[in-house]
């Protein structure tokens, strides 16, 4: 899991995209970068170890420009290393940001150097932008090469590139992992979280599976796989900057600490009547689903996997349902009996999960009697494609 934040504005866009990777850094914090385009050329700054040592290098000797691109990294092809830092550059012309996994890059690889090109990292990121050069090459627009370059990809990712030939736009796509739009005034984001967005906006534009954006300082267009414009709904978040600032404790995790009883408190909040938890909560489709269901199928990643275990105990001492527990990275590769009556639930604090939403997804042509998702983010992936939700309401 890495983090992406991408800005295009009318004003530097330098301190905001580091702002942006201190909200992201719990999705990765072996190493981080930053690329800004002016109008002469991309500058790119990559640091190993925190986002801290990148901010310093970056405030001792500022970058300036008003689109840029930048990246916390979680090390998964390539050692935790400033080589193998994003974002990865082609012909010092393109830069790119990557979240995901790339299945079929050595074969790309192999393709790419026997074309000739000198690969400076490890990562299985950098056959992205090479792939994409090849194609500019051929097209006219950044866009249609990216088009292009996707669909030679296979795995998951989230991308951000930018041209420093067109410096006034930048071209997002997303298969499998998160990405985001934030719409600010005379400023638009892209983003993996909403958290490194909402300094800025409460607007959002969630990219589905395949989906291709063309993001610029006034305008956003959104393309499907084949290149088709599609139209994607704004969606306003009720969550304010407040809720992610660390405030006045040293750290996230003393702050949550202090916020358990008022998040277990929002949690509960109109949900129990005359001490009984009423269907509704869970949406329209809830009674039919919970009637039917005879067994509980709970996938989860992390510590929502461990709080998986605890509800496990739960379902069969209180309900007498029996409850199956299974990490989805396991989950997801391999075959399933499925017993009659069988609820599918996945608990993610973001929805956005990547092996939770591929399971999910899975199990949507399989014989369970519906899905269900445990969530603290009502626009999430998740939520979305499940048939239930029960929001937390964390915070």
């Amino acid at each position: 899991m890495c983090g992406i934040v991408g800005a295009v504005a009318n004003r530097d866009v330098s301190e905001l995209l580091i702002d942006g990777l201190r909200r992201l850094e719990y999705r990765g914090y072996d190493s981080a970068g930053i690329a800004v385009c002016n109008n002469q050329s991309i500058e790119r700054v990559r640091r190993s170890g925190k986002v801290e040592t990148l901010a310093q290098h970056v405030s001792e000797q500022p970058m300036y420009g008003h689109i840029g691109i930048a990246h916390t990294r979680w090390a998964t092809h390539g050692a935790p290393s400033e080589n193998n830092a994003h974002p990865h550059m082609s012909v010092q012309r393109l830069a790119v940001v990557h979240n995901g996994i790339i299945e079929n890059f050595q074969t790309l690889k192999d393709q790419q150097t026997r074309a000739g090109v000198d690969f400076k990292s490890e990562t299985d990121s950098e056959v992205i932008v090479h792939q994409i050069e090849h194609y500019l090459c051929e097209e006219k627009t950044l866009l249609a090469a990216v088009i292009r370059a996707c669909s030679d990809l296979e795995g998951t990712y989230a991308l951000a590139v930018i041209d420093q030939q067109d410096p006034c736009r930048m071209v997002v796509a997303r298969n499998g992992s998160p990405l985001i739009i934030a719409l600010g005034k005379d400023i638009n984001l892209v983003t993996s979280d909403i958290n490194a967005g909402l300094k800025h906006t409460q607007d959002f534009i969630y990219l589905e599976n395949g989906d291709i954006a063309e993001v610029s300082v006034d305008q956003i267009n959104v393309y499907d796989s084949d290149g088709v414009k599609v139209e994607r709904a704004t969606k306003h978040s009720d969550q304010c900057v407040v809720d992610v600032d660390k405030g006045d404790f040293p750290h996230y995790m003393l702050k949550e600490i202090y916020e358990q009883p008022r998040a277990i408190t929002d949690t509960l909040e109109g949900r129990i009547f005359n001490g009984k938890v009423c269907d509704e909560i869970l949406g329209p489709l809830a009674k039919p689903i919970l009637d039917a269901t005879k067994v509980i199928q709970i996938i989860a990643c992390g510590t929502s996997y461990h709080a998986a275990c605890v509800a496990k105990y739960w379902f069969e001492e209180l309900a007498g349902v029996p409850c199956y527990v299974e990490i989805a990275s396991e989950f997801r590769y391999r075959k399933h009996i499925v017993q009659s009556g069988t609820l599918f639930v996945t608990v993610s604090q973001s929805g956005e999960t990547a092996d939770s939403l591929a399971a999910l997804l899975q199990a949507q042509s399989e014989d369970y009697v519906g899905s269900l998702v445990i969530c603290n983010v009502p626009e999430s992936s998740l939520v979305r494609e499940s048939d239930l939700a029960l929001m937390t309401h964390a915070g």
